[in-house]
């Protein structure tokens, strides 16, 4: 019986590119709060979702610095389970409960897209950059107090996808008035035979399913956030009309599990 949980599929599982769950995840995060168009929201949704009027367009734009481990103390391989990761999430309805959808994400690790691709985010490969946090004091140490600035970045074949940038001003007394909303993702895997190309056999509305969630030492400041127009890309569609607050923050949970809402292929 193979080992791997995903390809490749080897007989000791020791070259798969994701490894047996439970994944445990540990992050420093910035988001930033922004609105963009409704109706660029509502041509991303598949079927089920809508767009919360409610919310007049609400968008996150977040950067995450990760540590990841299974169990096999793969935190102490950090050439293969450290990684960068930026992603949009847009505000929808789901049978009248608040969602958010992830139509865009972007990653630098390959084991990180393996794991992505079985829950759902569409994870392509980019270069993605945020400022850290460092302990001793310096004028680059950042430190997450009032006054302190942090920028990101992603890039894609060259491009630059997205620019922020935020100045925190306080900190935040209960974060889940704010990240309250569970994430949904469309898990898609086509067929390349002939005459079956419009057939995938997979084709799922999925709803992540976190354990253990800890989201801890949140700030919120003033915050730029610029998603240009790039070729090959389509992100632009969801630039900001107008941008919120940023936030600065750390995160961690453990993922066991998946949530189907909706089956499309049947």
């Amino acid at each position: 019986m193979p080992k791997a949980f995903s390809v490749p599929i080897t007989p000791q599982g020791k070259s798969a590119l994701a490894t047996q769950p439970p994944w445990h995840y540990s992050s420093d995060c910035l988001a930033i709060e922004y609105w963009t168009d409704p109706k660029a929201i509502e041509t991303l949704l598949p079927p089920g979702l809508r767009v919360d009027e409610n919310s007049a367009g609400r968008a996150f734009f977040w950067f995450l610095d990760w540590q990841f481990t299974a169990s096999n103390d793969e935190l102490t391989d950090p050439a293969r389970y450290q990684y960068r990761e930026a992603f949009v999430l847009v505000e929808a309805i789901f049978e009248g409960t608040p969602v958010n959808y992830c139509p865009y994400i972007f990653v630098d690790n390959d084991a990180a897209i393996a794991r992505g691709w079985a829950q759902g985010f569409p994870k392509k490969f980019a270069s993605v950059y945020q400022t850290r946090s460092f302990s001793a004091p310096s004028p680059a140490a950042a430190p997450v107090a009032k006054g302190s600035r942090f920028g990101a970045s992603v890039s894609a074949h060259g491009e630059r996808l997205a620019t922020a940038r935020i100045q925190l001003e306080e900190p935040v007394a209960d974060p889940t008035t704010i990240f309250n909303r569970p994430t949904t993702m469309r898990r898609y895997f086509p067929q390349l035979a002939a005459g079956h190309h419009d057939k995938p056999p997979v084709d799922e509305l999925t709803m992540s399913l976190t354990d253990n969630l800890a989201i801890v030492d949140v700030w919120t400041g003033s915050a730029e956030l610029k998603i240009p127009e790039v070729d090959g890309e389509d992100m632009h569609l969801l630039a900001p009309l107008r941008v919120g607050k940023g936030y600065r923050l750390g995160m961690a949970y453990s993922v066991t599990d998946l949530r189907i809402l909706k089956n499309y292929a049947n």
